[in-house]
């Protein structure tokens, strides 16, 4: 009889089989293993990536998140929606409306080259001037200089010295690419060129961005008034500046101003 033989056979071929089922076993709990590490890997990397995008995000959207929160109008604030910063005597006989950018090249030149008369005008009590404080150039270049040295003119406004500082901020701006307004430090350190203006509320209004949702509510207005650039400049509603034909000069304004104070008796 083979019996003794057949079953010695049987013997080494189950060893065989339970021997490479066991491999099998082996190489798919590998196989699982290293998809696993696989996966875990995907995972960080995607909750890195993820964590990075929203890191660029929030970056994006800081200076729409300094534009958020309640509506602080700033003092004496003007006009319909209250979205106008006043200077001069509220019977003026010409009122000169003025929709300015600080980061803006061309506003720097209007301010700059307008800045004797108008305050010559204003003292004397014949031209009423109305500030609309935008931020073209953050939403063209990106940024948030715009918004915040709007704000701190607001602070000024509280504080009674907006013309002051307006145009020390004209006087200090730096080029159109270079965001450094978006620096509060910055225009806190210009505000101490300004006789009583750096004061622990200037500098709190400042740092808390107190009216950043009041210059996005200007902004917002200004995109619904038909003007798209900045300086735009209307006097008695009429728009004065930029008529390369007949380009506005100082010895103009005076004249002008002069003629409505004229028909009104002035």
């Amino acid at each position: 009889m083979c019996t003794g033989v057949s079953h010695n056979r049987k013997d080494k071929r189950s060893a065989r089989e339970r021997l490479q089922e066991q491999r099998a076993k082996d190489e798919a709990r590998q196989k699982r293993k290293r998809t696993y590490i696989a996966a875990g890997i995907i995972v960080v990397v995607l909750g890195a990536v993820g964590g990075i995008g929203a890191l660029i995000a929030s970056q994006s959207d800081d200076d729409e998140a300094d534009a958020r929160g309640p509506v602080v109008d700033p003092k004496g604030a003007t006009g319909e929606k209250r979205v106008a910063i006043p200077a001069g005597a509220a019977d003026a006989p010409a009122t000169l409306t003025v929709f300015e950018d600080f980061r803006c090249p061309g506003c720097a030149g209007f301010e700059n080259g307008f800045r004797k008369t108008i305050t010559e005008l204003r003292e004397a009590g014949q031209l009423r001037i109305e500030y609309h404080l935008v931020r073209l150039i953050d939403g063209n270049l990106g940024g948030s200089g715009s918004l915040r040295a709007a704000n701190a003119a607001a602070c000024a406004q509280d504080a009674g010295k907006f013309s002051a500082y307006h145009d020390l901020l004209y006087q200090n701006q730096p080029r159109e690419q270079d965001d450094a307004f978006a620096d509060r430090g910055y225009l806190i350190e210009l505000a101490g060129k300004v006789s009583g203006l750096d004061t622990p509320a200037f500098r709190a209004c400042v740092n808390k961005g107190t009216h950043d949702s009041w210059v996005q509510k200007v902004d917002k207005a200004f995109e619904k008034s038909g003007h798209g650039a900045t300086p735009t400049v209307l006097l008695n509603g009429e728009n004065v500046y930029g008529d390369q034909d007949d380009p506005l000069t100082p010895e103009k304004l005076k004249k002008e101003v002069a003629e409505a104070a004229k028909e009104k008796g002035r």
